[in-house]
């Protein structure tokens, strides 16, 4: 009888948690700030990854952080990488290039996050603050703090991909069963 209860319970305890971190912007100083990757077009940023872009180029022009992580590997036939994508992007609009760190081979969030781990191997960065959708921060700050990492998330508020909407429920189902395979790993 306890799993019956407890299951359901957990899951919505999750969602909620995907939902208050969505809405949560924990922007202070770090010592990185990490971008997660999302689809380009031939080193165009799709409408997400430009959100996610202005979301970092804030904060970096508020001072918070001295280096930015740009994320993400490239699908068969394109011509460049998510991450040199969004670096050509903060390029061009002033940050400039020796304060750029790429991991530019992950496929996936976690592949993402341990590229990002091995990008910052010997660099002395302890803290990180997140760039992403909203839905997708409990679950990135989850895995950077399993790899050693004090995370931070900051959403990415012009996203088209907006709060309480289809697509973003969608996506906390989404979130939510991601995190529920990954959290075991985390507490055993």
């Amino acid at each position: 009888m306890f799993m019956v209860v407890a299951i359901p319970v957990t899951i919505l305890l999750v969602m909620a948690a995907v939902y208050w971190q969505a809405r949560t912007d924990e922007a202070r100083p770090v010592d990185a700030i990490v971008i997660l990757g999302a689809a380009q077009y031939n080193g165009r940023p799709s409408e997400v990854l430009e959100a996610r872009l202005e979301q970092a180029l804030s904060l970096w022009n508020q001072g918070l952080a001295p280096k930015i992580v740009v994320t993400g590997g490239k699908q068969a036939g394109d011509a460049f990488t998510e991450a040199e994508t969004e670096a050509n992007y903060l390029i061009e609009r002033g940050v400039p290039e020796d304060a750029i760190l790429y991991e530019n081979r992950g496929r996936d969030t976690w592949q993402s996050m341990q590229g990002v781990q091995e990008v910052l191997r010997g660099t002395g960065v302890k803290s990180m603050l997140i760039v992403s959708d909203g839905f997708h921060l409990l679950r990135a700050k989850l895995m950077a703090r399993d790899l050693g990492f004090t995370a931070y998330g900051s959403p990415a508020k012009n996203s088209p991909i907006t709060p309480w909407s289809g697509d973003e429920f969608s996506y906390v189902i989404r979130e939510t069963g991601g995190i529920l395979v990954f959290l075991p790993k985390l507490i055993f």
